[in-house]
């Protein structure tokens, strides 16, 4: 092969994974969160076509990647695919492309997944994107607690919630409970004349919300429920739940600190699961919760892994 190793890690590092067996590569389209418009995705498949084999795949990251590309085409295929906004990569040990659910448009969507989604990929994708990390780092944005993008298999994962607010002196104890009736979690029972709600297994999926009659169940803001150390693949991990909910704001600060505790924290060539089974759960939370890691912030980006 005339393809040095040196240069096909390098490709790697920009997007282009090797065609195992050929002298082609894959190009990795990075989207909006898998958002792409009418003018884009009609300019990749025509790039795809022109430079490569003329076949479009969507990955779980929700990137476009095309197949068949030379490594003579590669800088030609960056600066087409440049001209209309888009970007190669998503590859390494870094903070992976962001995915998002649909929930700004679904009707079980508590908030505008898209416009967080961006915000994490303009700060951390974007932000972030030369930091080295032991491993690469996922991140994953849910609107409700349908958890269809699997946010908690993910490094970080987000899930929107909708907290239920109860008025018990608006309860009248009806004989059928429009709450009750309507609880997919089954934790909403009427005892002793009132409501009552098991907040132990409520998932704040806020299909009770406006039920009752007497407006003795409305809903609080929507906020966020957190995982950590997800993952997939040949080793699955459920994420760790985060104590409590979260604002916005809190949600970006705390995918920050994460990053910088798994850096600061992490062994080369390990996951951020692994990380957080080895040390604990118990101690990287309150590592996250109360540690300094954002004073530290300069200190632990300069070190090395």
């Amino acid at each position: 092969m005339g393809i040095s190793k040196q240069d096909i890690q390098r490709v790697k590092l920009m997007g282009f994974l090797h065609n195992r067996g050929t002298e082609k590569f894959n190009c990795r389209v990075i989207t909006g969160n898998g958002t792409l418009s009418a003018e884009q995705l009609q300019a990749v498949g025509r790039i795809a076509e022109k430079y490569g084999d003329g076949k479009c795949m969507f990955t779980t990251r929700m990137t476009v990647e095309f197949s068949g590309v030379p490594y003579d085409s590669i800088d030609a295929v960056v600066k087409e695919l440049a001209d209309v906004g888009l970007t190669t990569g998503g590859t390494g040990a870094r903070v992976r492309p962001v995915t998002a659910c649909k929930g700004t448009t679904c009707v079980f969507g508590f908030y505008d997944t898209q416009a967080l989604g961006q915000k994490i990929h303009d700060r951390f994708y974007v932000g972030m994107g030369s930091v080295r990390l032991p491993h690469k780092f996922k991140i994953a944005v849910g609107g409700c607690p349908n958890n269809c993008i699997k946010p908690d298999l993910n490094d970080f994962g987000i899930v929107g919630q909708r907290p239920p607010k109860f008025k018990e002196e608006l309860c009248r104890g009806c004989k059928v409970c429009q709450i009750e009736k309507n609880c997919r979690m089954s934790c909403c029972t009427v005892e002793d004349g009132k409501m009552k709600r098991n907040s132990e297994v409520c998932n704040n999926c806020g299909f009770c919300i406006d039920k009752c009659p007497f407006k003795a169940v409305f809903a609080e803001e929507s906020a966020y429920k957190l995982y950590i150390g997800g993952r997939w693949g040949r080793i699955t991990r459920h994420g760790t739940p985060l104590p409590g909910l979260y604002t916005e704001e809190q949600t970006l600060d705390m995918i920050e600190k994460s990053i910088l505790l798994f850096r600061d924290w992490g062994k080369k060539g390990e996951r951020f699961a692994a990380m957080i089974d080895r040390i604990g759960e118990e101690k990287v939370i309150e590592e996250l919760l109360h540690g300094n890691l954002m004073e530290r912030r300069e200190q632990i980006l300069a070190k090395e892994i």
